[in-house]
């Protein structure tokens, strides 16, 4: 006889089986999906989102929660998951929840044309729609609290704006002195030569298997915005191309299958359930974030790299491999958050979610979002932002709703910087691994201690039992500090 777990289970893994379907249908949307299909795929996201939140709300989920037991701690982290989406989706309507998902799938493709177009005003109507969609649901779950706070659970569970804003102010002196200096030291050379494409998208898959990610259960494709997509097996990810700079390839290559090698680690026998996921954005983000920066622009490994990219494309300018690692590690100028190095990319973060605050409060118009970025762009970082696509266009956030996912890229290298530490400590000869091309141990560390547990423990949880201390800013810092610094000697 089945007993309330069983049956909430049963109906759970239909649930997160749909769900799948429905994230299949947003890959498509990026990569194949016919331009003209864009008014029938909104429809269809709609429907799809409306049978899913009737699911998430359906009145025996609550029953079966309030009978079922948990017999361990896998069952019991079932129930917390659960309870908190049945929690979540009864305060949200329906009919709010399904005009969400029509709205946000119409506004993607409006954001995309208006950012080819550099015009900012074809998509603010769009935006304030969002806009005005996410505030309302944000009230609807805040029950009277601070909405902001009530949209980060949707990405990071346990996390209030307060604490971000703490540990973002302990952030900004430091990196703001460390990128001064570093601006005002020589630079490395840059890339320069004309890198075809074409051989960019067959290194880059050569990469994604170095770095463990199992082709046979996923795919490398291209995108406008590279993202990673799917759970358990079949997660998919996308790259992008620049004929004058494959670094944008590759590394976007890299940091996706991060994100990939993180779902595709799970346990199994969570498949299709609550814990068969990623537990939050910013422990998400910490492993695309490692697997990038940490392991996959360290000196050891862009050693490797070097190598490669000379079989690949032939002499490109840079023979010295020392030379080269200073020039994938180039502080620059820019204006694209996705394309900063690593001393700026946080202060790109930090700006988007001072301005989402103020936008989910309702202290700042949509009409004044393009001049108040721009105000905070060149205070930041000293210069003008140029044109629409380069500065409040840039991100496919927005448009799509993700209001309180910004800072958990900024939260996803704190944790990076920590578990970067805990596992340079158990790996003695990382670097002669890395050098090597050989990523197992790096990656292996990472599943056995983070990667198999999905949902299993509180985000904040699981970074401490992976380090062996309270996840904190200080080893990010500590990390920069010391390689720019040995960089640019200063």
């Amino acid at each position: 006889m089945s007993t309330a777990y069983d049956e909430l289970m049963a109906f759970t893994r239909e649930t997160e089986a749909l769900g799948q379907v429905a994230g299949r249908l947003g890959w498509d949307q990026e990569t194949t999906m016919p331009r003209g299909a864009a008014a029938q795929r909104a429809e269809e996201m709609g429907a799809l989102e409306s049978v899913l939140h009737a699911r998430r709300m359906d009145p025996r989920v609550g029953d079966w929660l309030a009978k079922a037991e948990g017999s361990d701690d896998e069952a019991r982290a079932h129930l917390r998951h659960i309870q908190r989406d049945f929690d979540r989706a009864s305060k949200v309507p329906a009919d709010l929840a399904a005009e969400l998902a029509r709205t946000t799938s119409m506004a993607q493709g409006i954001w995309a044309e208006a950012r080819a177009n550099d015009d900012f005003a074809a998509f603010a109507p769009t935006l304030e729609r969002v806009l005005d969609l996410r505030r309302q649901e944000g009230a609807a779950l805040a029950n009277g609290g601070d909405p902001y706070d009530a949209l980060l659970q949707d990405y990071e569970p346990g996390a209030t704006a307060a604490d971000l804003d703490a540990m973002f102010g302990a952030l900004r002196p430091r990196l703001v002195a460390l990128r001064d200096k570093v601006l005002g030291a020589p630079a490395p050379a840059a890339l320069s030569g004309t890198f075809d494409e074409s051989a960019q998208m067959k290194l880059s898959r050569h990469i994604a298997k170095t770095f463990g990610y199992d082709m046979s259960r996923g795919r490398v494709d291209k995108a406008v915005h590279p993202f990673s997509s799917g759970s358990g097996n079949d997660v998919r990810i996308t790259t992008r191309t620049n004929s004058e700079d494959p670094f944008n390839c590759i590394y976007s290559t890299i940091h996706e299958v991060g994100h990939a090698a993180y779902e595709q680690n799970i346990d199994q026998a969570y498949l299709l359930t609550p814990l068969g996921r990623g537990v939050s954005m910013g422990v998400h983000e910490s492993q695309s974030r490692i697997y990038e920066n940490q392991l996959g622009r360290s000196r050891a490994f862009t050693g490797w790299l070097h190598g490669q990219m000379v079989e690949a494309f032939g002499d490109f300018g840079i023979s010295d491999p020392d030379a080269f690692y200073g020039t994938v590690n180039r502080v620059h100028k820019g204006y694209i958050r996705t394309e900063s190095d690593e001393v700026q990319y946080n202060l790109h973060v930090l700006l988007r979610f001072d301005l989402e605050r103020q936008l989910i409060a309702g202290t700042l118009d949509v009409s004044d979002l393009e001049e108040a970025w721009n105000s905070r762009f060149e205070a930041d970082f000293g210069y003008a932002v140029d044109k629409p696509s380069n500065g409040a266009l840039q991100d496919v956030h927005w448009s799509v709703g993700l209001f309180g996912y910004f800072a958990t890229y900024t939260l996803g290298n704190v944790y990076a910087g920590c578990l970067h530490e805990a596992l340079r400590k158990a790996v003695s000869d990382l670097d002669a691994q890395l050098a090597a091309g050989d990523t197992t141990a790096a990656t292996g560390w990472l599943r056995d201690n983070l990667q198999r547990h999905g949902g299993l423990y509180e985000p904040r949880e699981v970074i401490e039992r992976a380090c062996g201390f309270a996840p904190n800013e200080g080893p990010l810092l500590d990390y920069l500090e010391a390689k720019f610094g040995e960089i640019y000697g200063v």
